[in-house]
């Protein structure tokens, strides 16, 4: 089994209707390894409030509806994922965030990347060219 930090822009791609959305195919294989139990994943805390945040925008622009935003994050929480502690990592992610000129956001999941020794999947193309060079970042579909 190969487990991944799962980054957020990954996750509601799972939900988001695929009209909107670039690799969305490619997010979907890859949820299916998760409930086929090929491989886990694991988020910081901040996941939770960057996949619900993502979901409100798209409410909000009319891309989705306010119930299917409800019943994704409903079904995201049952998924189980280990969740750890924004706290624990936010010393190396200011590190990071830096001394690589990116988002303390964005630095929370290499962080934990790092802590954890696996993989940061996103589909945040800019983060992954940015920083895949130096640290286990991969962007969704280059797997």
């Amino acid at each position: 089994m190969t487990d991944f930090v799962l980054d957020a822009s990954v996750a509601v791609k799972w939900f988001l209707p695929p009209e909107h959305e670039q690799l969305t195919e490619e997010a979907v294989a890859f949820y299916r390894k998760l409930v086929q139990r090929e491989t886990q994943f694991v988020v910081p805390d901040l996941f939770w409030a960057e996949v619900a945040s993502a979901l409100r925008k798209a409410v909000r622009l009319e891309r989705f509806r306010r119930s299917s935003a409800e019943e994704a994050i409903t079904h995201l929480l049952q998924c189980d994922l280990p969740t750890y502690p924004t706290a624990d990592l936010l010393g190396r992610a200011f590190h990071i965030a830096m001394a690589y000129d990116c988002s303390v956001y964005d630095s929370l999941y290499v962080a934990l990347a790092v802590r954890t020794n696996l993989q940061l999947m996103t589909a945040d193309e800019r983060l992954a060219k940015s920083l895949a060079a130096y640290f286990p970042v991969k962007l969704l579909g280059a797997v």
